[in-house]
């Protein structure tokens, strides 16, 4: 886990009432980046170090979970529970996950991440596209991190998740071409596989969802077009804080 605070350098103008620069008024902002690449000098990594020095630079407090260097474990067993299970006889994931939760008794690095995302204002999932989902290290992670009494209850999830008022947003990237994945592609539109991630998961435990953050097959991109949607991304960046989530109900996603 990375820890980056960035304070802004920036001089006051002369006017008698100072206008702050852009970086200042986002000075107490806290952005999470969870990626999922085992290479740092893959496209992924690229985008990851290029959100990290964009919002570093904004004044924000940047935390990465690089999950592969943290060989985060995203098996959801029963060592998540520390100490007696609710019931010995029949273990129940889900049940005993929210007991522990309760208790203060989950594992402890379920309960730093858990941290992680309780304290920031923004959560950027990097990760490259892996079966039209997330890779397993990452899907672990949201297994076991977004439990229940967490991130949501039942009731207490969509607008009421546990975690309104949070942005979420996803930046991948896929094999596929964008031909690919268009209404008539082979793949189908890509707000499909999105459905699951951004609805399911993101918009259940109650995120404001962005619109993702889409390259379409690096691997067979030219090197000018890799360096073209890195910066895109930190062009994106500059303003993502002005930008309004979508309509995260089932019209974006099949009405189009």
């Amino acid at each position: 886990m990375l820890l980056l605070p960035c304070t802004p350098c920036f001089e006051v103008p002369s006017a008698v009432t100072p206008r702050w620069p852009y970086s200042a008024r986002l000075a107490g902002k806290k952005v999470l980046i969870v990626y999922a690449h085992q290479e740092p000098r893959s496209l992924n990594g690229s985008l990851k170090k290029v959100a990290e020095d964009e919002l570093c630079r904004q004044g924000c407090t940047v935390t990465v979970s690089d999950l592969y260097a943290m060989d985060f474990e995203p098996r959801a067993t029963r060592k998540d529970i520390i100490g007696a299970c609710s019931n010995p006889e029949f273990f129940n994931y889900g049940v005993e996950a929210f007991d522990a939760y309760k208790k203060r008794s989950l594992a402890r690095d379920i309960m730093d991440e858990q941290k992680k995302v309780q304290e920031a204002n923004l959560v950027i999932f990097q990760f490259p596209l892996y079966w039209f989902s997330v890779p397993a290290i990452l899907k672990g992670w949201m297994d076991r991190v977004l439990c229940q009494g967490f991130a949501f209850d039942i009731p207490g999830f969509y607008d009421s998740g546990f975690l309104k008022g949070k942005l979420a947003l996803l930046s991948l990237t896929t094999g596929g071409t964008a031909e690919m994945y268009t209404k008539s592609g082979v793949s189908g539109d890509f707000r499909y596989f999105l459905w699951p991630l951004q609805h399911g998961v993101l918009h259940f435990c109650g995120f404001k969802v962005l619109a993702p953050q889409i390259n379409f097959a690096p691997e067979i991109a030219s090197e000018e077009e890799r360096k073209g949607m890195v910066a895109s991304w930190a062009q994106r960046l500059k303003t993502i804080w002005t930008e309004e989530p979508i309509n995260c109900t089932p019209p974006w996603y099949f009405g189009q």
